[in-house]
């Protein structure tokens, strides 16, 4: 089946993960308010709350520069692809809350899954990168995907640390 998309469509999926990370990192913090780790949760759904700007911002530059490309995809693969990076199930902001958490995880279980997510939101813009000009902004998702890699980095850290 062909599909035919345009990157203003990426570019909201993109925003709706760094929406969905950022409520996932305030969740986790609520949980653990009292415990030093809390801040480094709140810190980095701030990060995902700038990154979430930074987006909008590429999406914005996009849509004055030029009518919006649709890009052919005979196959429908490159929608397909980037469609299911998006809505997986542990970064979709349409998620029920109640599934996020039961109540039972501890902090290594959420760091854990949040490693994951942050991998994911990685390979997805690493997809979404070819869709923007290099004029248009691909030094800025560059830079995105540096600060994702980083995120992995502080999460792991913070999991030897429990250790």
């Amino acid at each position: 089946m062909s599909r035919i998309f345009n990157v203003d469509e990426v570019f909201q999926m993109a925003q709706d993960m760094e929406v969905a990370g950022a409520k996932y990192y305030r969740d986790a913090a609520s949980r653990f308010s009292d415990h030093p780790r809390a801040h480094m949760l709140m810190m980095l759904a701030r990060m995902e709350d700038e990154h979430f700007k930074q987006f909008g911002t590429i999406r914005e530059q996009v849509k004055r520069a030029v009518r919006l490309p649709e890009v052919w995809d005979p196959e429908g693969e490159a929608a397909q692809y980037l469609r299911a990076l998006s809505e997986r199930k542990v970064f979709h902001p349409d998620e029920d809350r109640s599934q996020r958490f039961t109540g039972r995880e501890s902090l290594r279980d959420i760091l854990v899954k949040a490693i994951g997510m942050e991998k994911d939101s990685i390979v997805f813009y690493i997809g979404l990168k070819e869709l923007v000009p290099a004029d248009l902004g691909r030094a800025q998702v560059d830079g995105i995907i540096r600060q994702e890699m980083g995120h992995v980095t502080t999460l792991t850290r913070e999991l030897v640390e429990l250790r």
